[in-house]
């Protein structure tokens, strides 16, 4: 079985530790613990390791966040995996910072890389693992919020939401999402 885990941000020096890169840096994690590397192919950074029988493609969209969903159809298409297998990590405003929830489905709630999958994809019917970055920003200032990097409370605060969300991550690829959403949300 092949799945295809999509981490959404943008690329970029400036734009590494920003709270709209989470998806990077999740699989970033991911990748170190499986120890294999990303490489740049079409569209986007990939990584690929064996996990309990399972071919688990990894990809960073090269595209930036507004265009997530070119890469993602890209590689969906091209590896020949089912929908159902697709995962996309992505940040949320609307969860507490470090909070994580794992979904079968769901809109794209204004943000633009779930929005633009949504598009190309033909619908909300994917799975997406939400990492919550808070909503700590006066009003009309959300972009601001979202690219800029964490604080350094939260900084020092990411590794354990970071290590929870690649366990959530595995645990899809192999006992499913629903037992996954039982097991890790709360």
């Amino acid at each position: 079985m092949k799945y295809l885990i999509a981490g959404l941000g943008n690329i970029g020096a400036e734009y590494e530790l920003t709270r709209h890169n989470i998806g990077f840096l999740v699989l970033d994690r991911l990748a170190d613990k499986q120890s294999v590397k990303f490489d740049h192919s079409r569209l986007a950074n990939k990584a690929e390791f064996k996990y309990k029988g399972r071919h688990i493609h990894l990809i960073q969209p090269t595209t930036y966040m507004n265009l997530s969903g070119k890469a993602v159809n890209f590689w969906l298409k091209e590896l020949k995996i089912p929908k159902e297998n697709l995962l996309v990590i992505t940040d949320d405003i609307a969860l507490p910072f470090g909070k994580l929830r794992m979904r079968a489905k769901g809109s794209a709630a204004g943000h633009n890389g779930l929005k633009n999958i949504e598009e190309l994809r033909g619908g909300q019917n994917y799975s997406r693992l939400k990492f919550g970055i808070g909503d700590n920003f006066p009003k009309g200032r959300q972009v601001d919020y979202v690219l800029s990097n964490f604080s350094k409370q939260e900084f020092e605060a990411l590794p354990v939401s970071i290590d929870k969300a690649v366990d959530m991550i595995l645990a899809f690829c192999s006992i499913g999402i629903t037992r996954t959403m039982n097991q890790f949300n709360d």
